[in-house]
């Protein structure tokens, strides 16, 4: 869908909703546990200045989120849950449409907790956020500029800037560079999470996030030809699927359009916190584009000395090489739902010269899961290499099977030298599964059961 058309969709919900809240009052608010604000479009003209506030949630408090500022730091322990020894890690939000809160902030914060004992402040900044996106742009260094101020504050009380890491989620990624360039690049670590795109793609390194705003600067990219930005703007950018259109995000335009307009967009963010419970490992390949790693020509991580970067707070998330490479694109595939990881199968497959083009269907199957790729096959190329995501590792795929799906007036028979199977990146030096010698027929199927090869590992 073209960017256009996403942006009149926004508009017309924005509309809506408006339409809906104005004049109603929207504070209530617990009267023990903190919370983020809403705001309504007749509050908004009414603003006379920018609002920021900040919440604390540690693991003493995860569930109750409490009120931060600088009067907070004069706290004594048994009032303030704040612990200057320990990390902070800054949660910055984006660009709010609607004049809402972000529903995600919490879970956020609190997978944030169960991977560290860390301090997460979260920033409240829904007012400056909300309704014209164009003005929401003007506002966003005024933002870093008041949190700068709250750090100047902490550091005055003994927090150290290399204890800092920021996540900033669409616009809130810039927001965090600019905090970084006000603090010279000495902030530890920034994350964005597919940092916004519209009035940032063309801008100045300064006015927007790039790798010398912190020590390791790492981005994940899912909305790249929309509301995200494509350009690489740290050490390591992940660019998952490609960095546009995620897996299952087309189904949502039958459940939600709002949630359709931005579910390639907030993908970012619930792929770090899938990561972040450490169920299994998001790792980047790095490669100077996706159609160059789709075709199997980047499978190792040498530029990292053969450790591939992770996404999340796992030890191979902050890169260890020495100088850190800068905008290195990383490219993997996911699945449609948490926790999201797919294993990378590289599939080459070898076939005699053709008469004429063909099309031959590669399906790898693990009992009820399985995984299909089509190839188009030419008279003038004979060795083809691709990459398939599936669910599982390699050794536990059943069985592959090749189907020759191509039209009547197309080759006949395919003759398969070899069909071979390798999983990656690996630690180990395997050897790949291949089966030679395959005849493929039209409307008969060539199956074959790799359980047995994969039992020599």
């Amino acid at each position: 869908m073209p960017w256009e058309r996403k942006r009149i969709l926004l508009c017309v919900l924005t509309i809506h909703v408006i339409s809906l809240v104005v004049g109603v009052e929207e504070r209530q608010r617990d009267d023990e546990c903190a919370d983020l604000n809403n705001t309504t479009w007749l509050e908004y003209r009414q603003q006379v200045k920018l609002q920021v506030q900040y919440l604390l949630l540690t693991r003493r408090n995860m569930d109750c989120a409490q009120m931060f500022n600088q009067e907070s730091l004069t706290k004594t322990q048994q009032t303030s849950y704040f612990n200057i020894s320990r990390p902070t890690k800054v949660i910055i939000h984006g660009y709010r449409a609607l004049g809402s809160k972000p529903s995600w902030v919490k879970e956020l914060a609190q997978a944030l907790l169960r991977a560290q004992d860390v301090n997460v402040l979260v920033v409240d900044w829904v007012y400056g956020a909300s309704f014209a996106y164009n003005l929401v742009v003007e506002n966003y260094k005024e933002v870093a500029l008041q949190i700068s101020v709250l750090i100047n504050q902490l550091q005055e009380h003994g927090c150290k800037l290399e204890s800092f890491h920021f996540i900033g989620v669409s616009l809130g990624a810039h927001v965090a560079g600019f905090v970084g360039t006000l603090f010279g690049g000495k902030i530890a670590r920034i994350t964005g999470l597919d940092p916004a795109g519209p009035m940032f793609k063309g801008a100045d390194t300064f006015d927007r996030l790039d790798p010398s705003d912190a020590q390791f600067v790492d981005a994940i990219h899912t909305d790249s030809d929309y509301f995200g930005i494509s350009i690489p703007v740290g050490h390591v950018d992940f660019f998952l699927n490609g960095g546009k259109d995620q897996t299952g995000c087309a189904r949502s335009r039958f459940s939600s359009m709002y949630g359709y307009v931005i579910c390639d967009h907030m993908r970012a963010l619930h792929v770090y916190m899938s990561a972040l419970n450490r169920s299994c490992p998001l790792t980047g390949i790095p490669c100077s584009s996706y159609e160059n790693f789709l075709k199997g020509r980047c499978v190792d991580c040498d530029v990292f000395k053969g450790r591939c970067p992770a996404i999340g707070l796992s030890e191979n998330s902050g890169i260890t090489v020495s100088p850190i490479p800068k905008e290195q694109k990383l490219f993997l595939l996911t699945t449609s739902s948490s926790p999201f990881c797919a294993h990378h199968i590289l599939l080459k497959l070898e076939v005699s010269a053709l008469d004429k083009s063909a099309e031959v269907e590669v399906i790898l199957r693990t009992e009820n899961l399985g995984t299909e790729k089509s190839l188009r096959l030419q008279t003038d190329i004979t060795v083809y290499r691709t990459v398939l995501a599936h669910p599982v590792a390699l050794c536990e795929i059943n069985s592959i099977e090749l189907r020759n799906t191509g039209s009547f007036y197309r080759q006949g028979d395919i003759h398969v030298k070899s069909v071979c199977l390798s999983e990656f990146p690996s630690l180990r030096r395997e050897e790949p599964i291949c089966v030679n010698n395959i005849h493929v027929r039209r409307g008969a199927p060539w199956s074959h059961d790799l359980v047995q090869v994969c039992g020599i590992f």
